[in-house]
């Protein structure tokens, strides 16, 4: 799979080889680098995001004889684009082409990274919910019942420790079940008020009549209405 830059600066993968690429997304100091580090070891390449002066890295595993590509992207705790870093985010997971995204949280703090997770899951369905430094939480007493939060999210949930590579092997077979279709995950649709929701609508309506099919209707929408 080879990485190329758009006119408008953006990382996009073209599918011309049966790679998987994979972003991996969460908010800072949820141990999505040692994650990455631990995936990949040393087969990575580092650089900048095209046109940015934000450090970019890529890295190669294999499993299962899949190959796939991890693309680190900058930690943040929304994609609302108000920052260079939430824009490069934004970017690569709408128009960078990854085959799924996954989105790290802390265990011991879950509340704090569900708003990034669920931007996410308005743009796309192929997320994997790693529940990582699942250690830390065990300490605290902390309980994580991994079923329902799936449930309720759509998406598979996987703890791990990526420090000690506790549930790696989980998360990579989570993540090529995914990519071959061998899991069905389903839309989660945050609700708003009657008048917001008439606004939407409508507005997905309207975009309806344009061939943008690469795009979630409903959070382009959202978009539009915010205006990002």
């Amino acid at each position: 799979m080879k990485l190329t830059n758009s006119e408008a600066n953006i990382l996009i993968t073209e599918k011309n080889t049966p790679e998987r690429v994979i972003a991996i997304a969460g908010n800072p100091n949820v141990g999505k680098s040692t994650l990455f580090n631990a995936l990949t070891g040393l087969k990575q390449h580092t650089g900048n995001w095209p046109g940015k002066t934000v450090s970019n890295a890529t890295g190669e595993y294999l499993h299962k004889s899949q190959k796939f590509k991890l693309v680190d992207i900058p930690g943040t705790y929304s994609i609302m684009a108000n920052s260079i870093e939430e824009e490069i985010a934004r970017n690569f997971i709408c128009f960078g082409n990854p085959d799924a995204v996954i989105v790290v949280m802390d265990a011991t703090c879950i509340e704090r990274n569900l708003n990034l997770a669920l931007q996410i899951l308005e743009i796309t369905k192929n997320v994997v919910i790693c529940i990582n430094l699942i250690d830390e939480a065990t300490k605290k007493g902390i309980s994580i019942d991994t079923d329902e939060l799936s449930l309720q999210l759509g998406v598979p949930v996987v703890t791990t420790n990526a420090r000690s590579n506790q549930g790696l092997k989980e998360l990579m077979d989570t993540v090529y079940n995914l990519t071959n279709n061998k899991i069905k995950t389903f839309d989660i649709k945050t609700r708003y008020d009657k008048h917001i929701e008439k606004s939407i609508n409508n507005m997905e309506n309207s975009l309806k009549k344009i061939s943008i099919s690469s795009i979630n209707m409903r959070w382009l929408s959202l978009k539009l209405m915010d205006p990002d």
